[in-house]
Parts: structure tokens; C-alpha cells; sequence
């Protein structure tokens, strides 16, 4: 089991950048696949980011490819999210989830564990 906690979330103005971080518990981390979702008001959560166990393996939803990077800190039990040329559509509250073992995946239901989640705001 694998608990998480996001830090990193604020208000920042359009055009600006906010790097989001996900500690996980427990010893076992590189074991996880690591992905990053987003629930804006109103809207179903969505997939934003994905992250193999190693590292070598990442996928991004197209509307974030280009301006986000997820990255892992295995040493540090650490997934992030680097968020660049933030837009107002970017607004949501941002999740961090892990799978255990497998490949990864964009498929919310093929992670077991979820973090409280980050309020992320991008003002016009």
C-alpha cells in the first residue's frame, strides 16, 4: 500500500509556470507506475500525465504535451509535474495516482491509490 500527498498547487497568472510534487509512503515506490490527473468545477477528471517505474516511459494528453513533464525522484519516493505557459483552462484540481507493477496507462481505473489532490488556479 502507498499513500499520497500533492504539494505545489497556487494561483499563478496565465503564461506562468508551478511545479507540482507527489511523496509517496512506504519503500516500495519504484514499483509504481506514477500518473497525474486534473478535475476542473464541473468537469469529469481527466488524464494529464504518465510515468513508468524507471522513468523511460512518460505520456502526456495532447493538450499538455509540449508545456507539462512529469518526472520521478525514486531515491526520494518523488513524482512531479513541471507546468509551463500556463493557460486558464488549465484550472482544476490536480491529482497524483500510483499502479502497481504493469505498464503505464491513461485509464483512471488502473490506478489503485490517490492523492487529496492540489487546487491549481490560472488567472487571465
Amino acid at each position: 500500500q502507498v499513500q499520497l500527498v500533492e504539494s505545489g498547487g497556487g494561483l499563478v497568472q496565465a503564461g506562468g509556470s508551478l511545479r507540482l510534487s507527489c511523496a509517496a509512503s512506504g519503500r516500495t515506490f519504484n514499483l509504481y507506475n506514477m500518473g497525474w490527473f486534473r478535475q476542473a468545477p464541473g468537469k469529469e477528471r481527466e488524464f494529464v500525465a504518465t510515468i513508468s517505474r524507471s522513468g523511460g516511459t512518460t505520456d502526456y494528453a495532447d493538450s499538455v504535451k509540449g508545456r507539462f513533464t512529469i518526472s520521478r525522484d525514486n531515491a526520494k519516493n518523488t513524482v512531479y509535474l513541471q507546468m509551463s505557459s500556463l493557460k486558464p483552462e488549465d484550472t482544476a484540481v490536480y491529482y497524483c495516482a500510483a499502479r502497481l507493477l504493469g505498464l503505464v496507462t491513461k485509464r483512471q481505473n488502473e490506478y489503485r491509490y490517490w492523492g487529496q489532490g492540489t487546487q491549481v488556479t490560472v488567472s487571465s
